[in-house]
Parts: C-alpha cells; structure tokens; sequence
C-alpha cells in the first residue's frame, strides 16, 4: 500500500534531524511498549509482517506526529484488538481518553505465480504493481530496472505472511539501483541498494 509510512525517496520533509549518541528510550512507557510488542511476537500472537502492517494502518496525521514508540504501542494495541484479545473500550478505560487505532486492513496476496530465480549480474525490473494489503517494496523503485549483486536467505512473502494467508518462502535480492534513473535530474549520481523480493522482480532479456 502506498500509505503515509512510505517516505523514502520523498521531498519537502527537510534535513533528516538527529542527535548523536541519543539514548535509545526516553521514557519508561516506551520501554514497555517495545517489551511487549516484542513479547507478543515471540509467543506468536502476530508476526512482524502483520505488527508493521498495522502501523501502516495508522491515520496519516497520527502517523506523521506519532513517535516511534507510539506507532509502536497503536500497532500492537490494534492487533490485539483485531484479534480479541482486549477491546478498544477496555483500552479506553484504561487510558482514561480516547485510544486511536489503526484503520482496517485490506486483503492480502500470495506469493506471484511466476518467480525466477536470479544470479550476480542479472539485470530485472520491480514490477510496476499497486498493492491494497501490505508490500515491502518501497515505492520509489516500483517499475525501475537494476542489476542483481547477491541475495539473503528465503522468509515468508511479507504480502501474505502480514495477513494470515499462505506464504511461500522466497528469497530477496540485492538489486542495484542508479540513482539517475530512481529521481531523474534529481539526485546525487550514486549507487543504490535495496532488498526486493522475489515476487517483485521480472527478468530483462
């Protein structure tokens, strides 16, 4: 999905901001909340496709002013909710105040029924494909062509795994990309590298 989440290669947000050696947590509560979103993963209440599917979820204005913590925290809360184990009325309760939670998913996708494999110097194309459900492919190389330089070990298709559905193991690529051809006339001339699935990918002969 082409949510709020998905801002690389996206302009007008500025100069990324940061603080060297900044503390990893600034408040107890955020402690918690990574604790238990990591709990719930481990003990298989929701998988990590489906945890950051429901951050996707959120609504773009609570996205954009949330810190990490708080999209964390919205995630999990709106998968537990999803599937039954609290309700929002009881998060209300607790927090004394409104709870928002992230908006409804749509449906998932398997893997794609034509996959190649590829090798070092192979040269492919993302497929140019708009997704309802969620997608680890990042916007900004949909429809671009690279070359392949490796690639890491098979995991379950995100599109599926992050909705309940089948997930066949794939592996993903390490495709090069120039960034001339990512932002024409745009950009730096550099080298980019992005992993991208299986599914995602068609050869160019």
């Amino acid at each position: 999905m082409d949510g709020m989440h998905d801002l690389g290669g996206k302009q007008g947000f500025g100069t990324v901001r940061y603080t060297r050696d900044a503390p990893a947590f600034h408040a107890s509560w955020e402690v918690r909340a990574n604790s238990l979103y990591a709990l719930a993963v481990r003990c298989g209440i929701f998988n990590m496709d489906e945890y950051r599917h429901a951050i996707e979820r959120m609504e773009p204005r609570h996205y954009l002013a949330a810190g990490y913590y708080e999209r964390s925290l919205t995630g999990m809360a709106t998968l537990c909710v999803e599937k039954g184990l609290v309700t929002r009325e009881e998060l209300e309760q607790r927090a004394q105040g409104g709870f928002p939670l992230a908006a409804p998913s749509a449906a998932g996708r398997t893997n794609a029924m034509a996959r190649e494999s590829f090798k070092p110097g192979d040269r492919v194309r993302v497929r140019d494909e708009y997704v309802a459900g969620h997608v680890r492919m990042p916007a900004y190389i949909r429809g671009k062509a690279g070359i392949v330089i490796g690639d890491s070990p098979a995991y379950p298709f995100p599109d599926a795994h992050a909705h309940a559905i089948e997930a066949q193991d794939e592996p993903t690529y390490d495709v090069r990309f120039r960034s001339d051809d990512l932002w024409p006339s745009s950009s730096d001339h550099a080298l980019v590298h992005v992993g991208v699935f299986q599914s995602y990918l068609e050869r160019i002969t």
